[in-house]
């Protein structure tokens, strides 16, 4: 298996990049499209675990936009063969310092992510 093969690193860079703007402008459309839509997909939050796509979907439109603004530090992008990845953050919002990682598999309709998780780190 090849660990990081260009293409699909670039590929999965820019796909990980639409999702962190998409944070940055609350924009849910592009958040919801990048989550593979089935109801194995999961998303453990701050205070939330959500189950498929459609707890994913109905949490983010009910949340305040206000709350999602973050600086994001180091960032660890690992593709896996062609078809799988790893992306991995540490942030900053509201004085807290946070993680998120995401796995992404390549699907027919392009990459998506199947779950993910976004945690504050004790202080």
């Amino acid at each position: 298996m090849e660990i990081n093969h260009p293409q699909t690193l670039a590929e999965v860079t820019r796909q990980f990049d639409r999702y962190q703007q998409a944070i940055i402008d609350n924009d849910i459309a592009v958040l919801n499209e990048l989550f593979w839509n089935h109801a194995l997909t999961l998303r453990y939050g701050i205070g939330e675990n959500l189950y498929g796509h459609a707890e994913i979907a109905s949490y983010r439109g009910t949340r305040d936009p206000k709350s999602v603004a973050r600086v994001v530090g180091k960032t660890v992008v690992t593709s896996y063969g062609r078809d799988a990845a790893t992306t991995n953050i540490e942030f900053t919002r509201a004085g807290h310092n946070g993680r998120q990682s995401q796995s992404w598999i390549r699907m027919p309709e392009g990459w998506r992510i199947v779950a993910a998780h976004v945690s504050y780190r004790n202080e």
